[in-house]
C-alpha cells in the first residue's frame, strides 16, 4: 500500500503541471489536427470522396456528309443525329454523366479555347467541320481536339477516356467494313450497313445496355475508411507512442530530481524500505503512461474518428507499449548521473529513437518499405508502432501476440537493468 501511495503522490504532482499536461495530451492532438488540416479535412469516417463536376465546352462544327447519312441508322442513337459531332454531343450530354460533367456548346473553336483559358471551363472539345466526312471515308483519319486546363487532371482525364472508348468502338466498325470490302470487292451500301449492324450488335461497346463509364460501389467485409483517415490514423498512432515514451522518461526523471533536492535521501531514512520507495516511483511512471495512452486513444476515436481495431489486439498492444515506455524511462534515467544530462538525452536520443520508430509510417509505398520496417524494430517504440499498425489493418491475433511478446521481452530487460542500476546507486 505504501508503494501505491507514493505512486499516487507522484502522479498527482505530474498532473498538476500545466506543461506536463500540454506535452502529454495537447501536443499529440494538436499535431494530429495539423496533419488533418494539411491533408484537407476532419478525418471523419463518414467523409466521402466525390469527383468534381467538370465544365466542358463543345464546339461542334461538324457539317455531316452523305456517307454518315447512309450509315447513321446503323449507329446507336445515330438516327436522331445530323452528324458524327451531334452523336458525340448526345453521348456527352447523357444523364448518366451529369454528376461528372456539365456540357455547354459554343459556335467556334476560338470561343471554346477562350473559355478554358479564362478558366470558365475545364476542357473544350473541338469537332472539325469535316469530321463526319473523314470518318465515313475509309481511307481518311478523323480527329477530335481536346483542349484542357493543364491544372486539372481527373476531370479532363475522364472526358478523354469517354471519348477514346466511344471512338474506338466507332473505329472498330470502320475496320470491319474495310475488311469486308477487301474480301468481297463490293461497295454495296446495303452490305456495308449490314456489316456495321452485325458488328455493333456483337461488340459489347455497341450494346445499348453497355455504359462508356461504369462507376460501381464495391462492398467489402472491412469498414469503409476515408482516404484522409488512412493518412492521419497511423501518424496519430506514432505520435501517441512517441510521447508515451517521452512521458515515461520525463516522469522517471523525478527520481533524479528528488535525489538532487535531497527529498529522496530523507525518504530513505524513514521506516519505509528502499525497495518500497523505488517500487512506488516506478509504479507512478507506469500509471502515468496508462492514463496518457488511454485518454489519447479515446480522444483519437472521438475527435478524428480513428478506428484502432478490435478490443483484444488493441489491448495487447496498449499494455505492451505501456510496459515498454515505463521501463524504458526507468532504464534511461538509471544511466544518467544528474538532471543536467536529461536535456540532451531526452531531446536528442528520444527524438532519434522516435524517428526510427516512425519509419514504417512515412516510408509506406516505397520500394524499400520492408527494409525500413525491419530497421525500426531495432528500438522498442518500433515494435509498438508495428503493433498499432497491425491492429488498424486487422492483422491476425497471433501476429499481434508476437508483437506483444516482443514488447514484453523489451520491458523485462529494460526493467531489470534499470532497477539493478538504481539499487546499486542507492545501496
Amino acid at each position: 500500500m505504501k508503494a501505491f501511495d507514493i505512486a499516487i503522490k507522484d502522479m498527482t504532482r505530474s498532473f498538476r503541471s500545466a506543461f506536463a499536461l500540454i506535452f502529454m495530451f495537447g501536443v499529440p492532438l494538436l499535431m494530429t489536427g495539423m496533419f488533418s488540416l494539411m491533408f484537407g479535412g476532419s478525418g471523419s469516417k463518414n467523409q466521402a470522396f466525390t469527383l468534381p463536376v467538370t465544365k466542358v465546352v463543345v464546339a461542334n462544327l461538324d457539317q455531316g456528309g452523305p456517307g454518315f447519312e447512309a450509315a447513321k441508322t446503323q449507329l446507336p442513337g445515330g438516327s436522331q443525329a445530323g452528324s458524327m459531332g451531334d452523336l458525340i454531343l448526345s453521348v456527352l450530354q447523357d444523364k448518366s454523366f451529369a454528376d461528372l460533367m456539365q456540357v455547354t456548346t459554343v459556335d467556334s473553336a476560338e470561343a471554346a479555347r477562350k473559355a478554358v483559358d479564362n478558366q470558365e471551363a475545364g476542357a473544350a472539345i473541338l469537332i472539325p467541320a469535316d469530321f463526319s466526312a473523314r470518318f465515313s471515308d475509309l481511307e481518311s483519319q478523323a480527329t477530335i481536339e481536346l483542349y484542357k486546363d493543364p491544372a486539372l487532371t481527373i476531370g479532363p482525364g475522364i472526358i478523354q477516356s469517354i471519348l477514346e472508348q466511344f471512338m474506338d468502338s466507332m473505329s472498330a466498325s470502320r475496320i470491319a467494313v474495310s475488311v469486308t470490302l477487301k474480301q468481297t470487292g463490293s461497295t454495296d451500301p446495303a452490305l456495308i450497313g449490314r456489316v456495321m449492324q452485325q458488328y455493333l450488335i456483337s461488340a459489347p461497346a455497341g450494346d445499348q445496355r453497355a455504359a462508356l463509364l461504369d462507376v460501381r460501389s464495391v462492398t467489402t467485409n472491412k469498414q469503409s475508411t476515408s482516404p484522409l483517415l488512412t493518412i492521419i490514423a497511423p501518424i496519430m498512432g506514432w505520435l501517441i507512442i512517441f510521447y508515451a515514451f517521452f512521458t515515461g522518461a520525463s516522469t522517471a526523471q523525478s527520481i533524479l530530481k528528488e535525489d538532487e533536492e535531497g527529498t529522496l535521501p530523507r525518504l530513505f531514512t524513514t521506516p519505509t524500505s528502499q525497495t518500497t520507495i523505488l517500487a512506488g516511483k516506478f509504479l507512478a511512471v507506469g500509471l502515468t503512461v496508462v492514463v496518457q495512452m488511454t485518454v489519447l486513444l479515446i480522444l483519437g476515436r472521438l475527435i478524428f474518428g480513428i478506428a484502432w481495431g478490435t478490443l483484444p489486439p488493441v489491448s495487447l498492444v496498449t499494455i505492451g507499449t505501456i510496459l515498454t515506455a515505463a521501463t524504458f524511462g526507468i532504464f534511461l534515467n538509471s544511466l544518467l548521473k544528474s538532471t543536467k544530462q536529461s536535456g540532451l538525452v531526452f531531446g536528442g536520443l528520444l527524438t532519434v529513437i522516435g524517428m526510427l520508430a516512425g519509419i514504417p509510417i512515412f516510408a509506406r509505398g516505397s520500394s524499400a518499405a520492408d527494409t525500413f520496417s525491419t530497421i525500426s524494430l531495432l528500438v522498442p517504440p518500433g515494435w509498438a508502432v508495428r503493433g498499432l499498425l497491425q491492429t488498424m489493418n486487422s492483422a491476425p491475433l497471433h501476429d499481434v501476440l508476437i508483437t506483444f511478446l516482443a514488447l514484453t521481452a523489451w520491458s523485462i530487460v529494460l526493467f531489470v537493468v534499470g532497477v539493478l542500476r538504481f539499487q546499486k546507486r542507492y545501496a
